[in-house]
């Protein structure tokens, strides 16, 4: 439907100003703060993207997903019984198998994600992209993290972007799609609407913002715009399983709560589960674990006493 973004208009300052209330928002404390950030680590997608991924530390990137605040302090908040693992393991294709079979002996059922399409540049013919799609699903991931071409955003070739995309979800099968925007390449606000658009229409369950590469990832701004695209999309069509994904450079406690709050402010309280709501990070988990550790103690921890992910 080429007509709903022929003439989208962003108010950019007025973006720009509210992203700049939203930095101003008083910060949560004590149990309601532990609460927000509980929530936070089941959306996270626990991610290793790294040129030096092996099969030990992907082994224990997933016992960290499974177990990703410590016993203790989770029994001192009462809530040791309540299943609290992150949202997803998030790896590149050759490591999917890995983290398969790691979390299967490890008795847990957390999805294992998988980049594909080019990542992170998309820079790679579509057959390559859809064989690379076909290979993770077959390996075992049931989400895969998709990249669009922002060559067809940049030069308006919007049909084209759709039929990428179309054909990325066809080869995905039952695993959910979350179509990575990357967008601080993307040249406007208007492209972010417009590309979050395209995305919905072609059938992705997940809108996400950045690959975590590129120079500007998750903003406030973008994550506004992306956010009220998935509102129009939902008023238009009635679909509401859209999902929202920040990621790329949320590294702390306080910006995780942030996002969550923006979510449950632009789309509601029913977005705030791990279904149409993700974080993705790497050192996060870490920040995280580190202020609940305060919480309950009244003391930061040493690095030794909280385990890596």
């Amino acid at each position: 439907e080429l007509g709903w973004i022929s003439k989208v208009y962003v108010n950019r300052p007025a973006v720009v100003r509210h992203a700049e209330e939203i930095k101003k928002w008083k910060t949560l404390k004590g149990n309601w703060q532990a609460a927000w950030l509980l929530k936070a680590v089941t959306c996270i997608d626990l991610t290793t993207l790294s040129g030096d991924d092996t099969p030990s530390n992907v082994q224990r990137l997933c016992f960290k997903a499974k177990h990703p605040i410590r016993e203790d302090l989770l029994k001192a908040l009462d809530m040791q019984d309540k299943g609290i693992t992150v949202g997803a393991v998030c790896v590149y294709p050759a490591r999917v198998s890995d983290a398969v079979n790691t979390l299967k002996a490890a008795g847990c059922n957390i999805p294992v994600a998988s980049v594909a399409a080019g990542f992170p540049s998309g820079q790679t013919p579509l057959e390559t992209k859809l064989a690379e799609i076909r290979l993770a699903v077959e390996y075992g991931a049931r989400e895969i993290d998709i990249v669009i071409s922002r060559s067809l955003v940049l030069t308006g070739q919007w049909e084209s972007l759709y039929e990428e995309i179309r054909l990325c979800r066809a080869a995905c099968g039952e695993a959910h799609m979350k179509t990575i925007l990357a967008t601080g390449e993307l040249g406007s606000l208007a492209n972010v609407y417009k590309a979050s658009m395209i995305a919905m229409m072609a059938g992705s369950d997940f809108i996400k913002t950045s690959t975590g590469k590129e120079v500007e990832n998750a903003t406030f701004p973008v994550g506004i715009v992306m956010m009220r695209a998935i509102k129009e999309y939902y008023w238009q069509t009635g679909y509401k399983v859209v999902g929202f994904k920040p990621a790329g450079g949320i590294r702390t406690a306080k910006e995780a709560i942030t996002w969550l709050m923006l979510v449950k402010e632009e789309l509601g309280v029913e977005w705030l589960t791990p279904e149409l709501f993700r974080l993705g990070a790497s050192s996060l988990l870490g920040d995280i674990e580190q202020q609940i550790f305060y919480h309950v103690t009244g003391t930061y921890a040493r690095q030794h006493e909280l385990a890596m992910a």
